[in-house]
């Protein structure tokens, strides 16, 4: 594929960063759980922290990047969020986990959103829809290696000083690659927003009622996602740990064998149209892992959550790239972090029901997280409708002009 030079290098560090995510933090609330003794409702609080964290960064991350320039952003939450690796290999007091996990969602939301604006920068608008299956294909490759070399390593056991000193390795060694991109190319794409203040940013993006509707349906879509690294590690991992790296290992072949087709078949309807699919999917599959016991079951649930994940987070990237101004792109894409304030809840509230409930009440835990899940198709479906109104009135003017 023919991509801007740092568009390749996005990709490579975006595969390498997953790999040193995915070998440590899927696993850390079994380490939590298992090892540490701390019960489930607080392991819950703590995985939710990071996602609460990053709620109220990744506007701040993103629309700094507009101002000071994307790579300065990009280098500095890349080197911090390597040292947040080496505190989780040393912590050993309950109130550290807390404040590691808040960090680490605070550089994960600086950075992302950042990281997708550049992306979406150095790339002309008819390849974006490649190069964001590209990175969600790169993503998901990490996500299949990660898990894989973190067992290898001891990460959900007694011992996780070697996988999260090896992630923070990897992670550093992104930043050195970001570092060796900033001196190498002059980024020209970028326009710059220097003369927007930080409140009239935040009225732009907040005033557009499209965007607003995605980010409230986002968040329960999100939420969704997040019980594969919460919920779902604690409810099949406290027992059954080598069935709960298979599902991980199964979500990442899935998005390999399908993530191409389903790119093809979703050009066939509109963005808003292919978000409330996904999400249907989604509370689907998460229904599958409380109902099923028997792990080819457990595996079709896993398909059908992952299929909803790649139809969702793809299109929701392409579709805050064509709704956002150019200058203001990553005051958009650090505003659609907001989102995550659904993993933080649902994080939150799956460590809730386990422990109010009962590891033995699978069926009533994921039926009410499936439920949460489709309180999305109202605000996608009055997103879709005044989109829709907005390109008709767009047509109408443009013909009148």
């Amino acid at each position: 594929m023919d991509f801007h030079p740092v568009a390749w290098g996005l990709l490579m560090g975006t595969f390498l960063s997953r790999i040193g995510f995915y070998m440590t933090i899927p696993f850390l609330g079994i380490y939590l759980g298992k090892v540490k003794g701390i019960d489930p409702a607080a392991v819950g609080a703590i995985l939710a922290v990071s996602f609460l964290a990053g709620t109220l960064c990744s506007f701040v991350g993103g629309a700094l990047s507009d101002k000071l320039g994307r790579y300065p952003v990009l280098l500095s939450s890349m080197a911090a969020w390597s040292l947040v690796f080496i505190g989780f290999a040393l912590a050993d007091e309950t109130w550290l986990y807390f404040v590691l996990s808040g960090l680490n969602g605070l550089f994960r939301s600086v950075f992302e959103p950042t990281a997708r604006a550049l992306l979406a920068d150095v790339t002309p608008v008819e390849r974006r829809s490649d190069v964001f299956n590209a990175r969600y294909f790169t993503i998901n490759i990490g996500g299949a290696i990660g898990p894989l070399i973190g067992l290898k390593l001891g990460a959900g056991g007694s011992s996780p000083l070697i996988p999260f000193i090896v992630s923070a390795c990897i992670f550093a060694l992104y930043a050195v690659l970001l570092a060796l991109f900033m001196l190498t190319f002059k980024h020209r794409e970028q326009e710059k927003a220097a003369s927007v203040p930080m409140k009239q940013m935040v009225q732009i993006v907040f005033k557009d009622k499209v965007f607003l509707y995605l980010l409230l349906g986002n968040t329960f879509v999100v939420g969704a996602y997040s019980h594969l690294d919460t919920t779902l590690s604690q409810f099949i991992g406290h027992d059954r740990i080598e069935t709960y790296s298979l599902l991980f290992i199964m979500n990442t072949l899935t998005v390999l064998v399908f993530q191409y087709p389903l790119a093809r078949l979703m050009k066939r309807f509109s963005a808003l149209t292919s978000l409330k699919a996904g999400c249907f999917l989604f509370g689907l599959g998460l229904f599958g892992f409380g109902i099923f016991d028997h792990v080819l079951l457990l595996i079709l649930s896993m398909v059908v959550f992952t299929i909803g994940e790649i139809i969702s987070f793809v299109t929701g990237d392409v579709l805050i790239g064509e709704i956002a101004p150019p200058h203001l792109r990553g005051a958009y894409f650090g505003a659609s972090g907001f989102a995550f304030i659904g993993q933080s809840v649902c994080a939150w509230v799956g460590g809730l029901l386990l422990q109010t409930l009962g590891f033995g009440n699978g069926p009533l835990i994921f039926f009410i997280l499936m439920l949460l899940t489709f309180i999305a198709f109202p605000f996608f479906r009055k997103g879709q409708q005044l989109r829709e109104h907005r390109q008709a009135a767009d047509e109408v003017n443009g013909i009148t002009a």
